[in-house]
């Protein structure tokens, strides 16, 4: 009977929606220009080079030479595979949700197992800093060193993350000793013993990435288009409109919190918060990322929920000093 109720539910939420895409068809057309706007000049900017580069770099070897030069810190500090040590550092450079797209790469290449990727997952979620120090600081508070601030609360946060959880799913610790000279053989053996063309390497990285950029674009023109449909027929308040629009898509949360009647403080700690929970749009496409793969999403969320709280922490303490 639950099933029934819950497909019934599912059916009204559908024409609902299709009844408002089609009355407010000039509202909805505003959303979706928007959604791909963002998408032209934030995330795709931001994203495809690196998605790009990234699989150029796995195909010759920068996993072997990171997972060398840096497993004696990752099994040190988070007690993790030293490959994932390429995940955490390409996301803390391209951000969020590159670290889905490398997880993934990494676990169907055999790089690290299951385990491995749901914890790597948990504590690799970082914003782009250039969305960060660029659309949040100069375009939404207007404030270089508050922007500054953010950024750092979200990182440090996200690596107490990895701090916290170390003992999860603790990969097995080796006892080999760091070696520069093995490291540099690996990746040469890597390349040498790779059977593909560098122009079908290329092609695929590029393939690969418009793919993935493409399936991110329709996930948050779906989430603005649910949240476009929300304010017109409930009219929330600003706050309200922020938390909302916060929980379902990042960016225009953002924006709303930056519009609101409070000083520059307590904006900077809900946009702190806003940044680490990513919204569901980011955890939708972090889903799709992983789909096909046996990594396990729960404890990302639950680690999005402690990022969120310990981030705003971080926030005020660096912001009341």
């Amino acid at each position: 009977m639950k099933k029934i109720i819950t497909s019934i539910l599912i059916m009204l939420c559908l024409i609902i929606c299709a009844y408002e895409i089609l009355s407010e068809s000039q509202t909805i057309m505003s959303a979706v220009s928007t959604s791909f706007n963002i998408w032209i000049n934030n995330v795709f900017p931001s994203l495809f080079p690196f998605f790009v580069l990234s699989e150029i770099l796995t195909n010759y070897g920068f996993i072997e030479l990171f997972g060398e030069l840096f497993k004696p810190i990752f099994e040190k500090l988070f007690k993790m595979n030293g490959n994932a040590a390429f995940i955490f550092i390409m996301s803390l450079i391209s951000g969020c949700p590159s670290n889905a797209k490398y997880t993934r790469e990494l676990y169907l290449q055999n790089k690290i197992n299951a385990k491995e990727a749901t914890k790597i997952l948990m504590f690799s979620h970082f914003s782009n800093p250039l969305f960060i120090l660029g659309t949040v600081s100069l375009t939404f508070l207007n404030d270089k060193k508050i922007g500054l601030i953010v950024l750092i609360s979200h990182y440090i946060s996200n690596i107490i993350i990895g701090l916290l959880f170390r003992n999860y799913n603790p990969s097995k610790i080796t006892k080999d000793k760091f070696s520069l000279k093995k490291a540099i053989l690996m990746m040469h053996n890597k390349r040498i013993n790779n059977d593909k063309r560098f122009g079908s390497i290329i092609t695929n990285s590029l393939i690969n990435s418009i793919n993935t950029l493409l399936l991110i674009l329709g996930v948050i023109t779906t989430f603005l288009i649910i949240t476009t449909i929300i304010d017109n027929n409930f009219h929330p308040s600003l706050l309200n409109k922020t938390f909302i629009s916060g929980f379902l898509e990042m960016t225009q949360g953002l924006r709303h919190a930056s519009l609101l009647n409070t000083t520059t403080k307590y904006k900077a700690i809900l946009i702190c918060m806003i940044i680490s929970f990513g919204g569901l749009s980011v955890h939708t496409q972090i889903l799709s990322i992983i789909s096909d793969t046996d990594i396990k999403y729960k404890p990302f969320l639950l680690a999005r929920l402690i990022h969120a709280i310990l981030s705003s922490i971080i926030c005020f303490m660096i912001l009341s000093m």
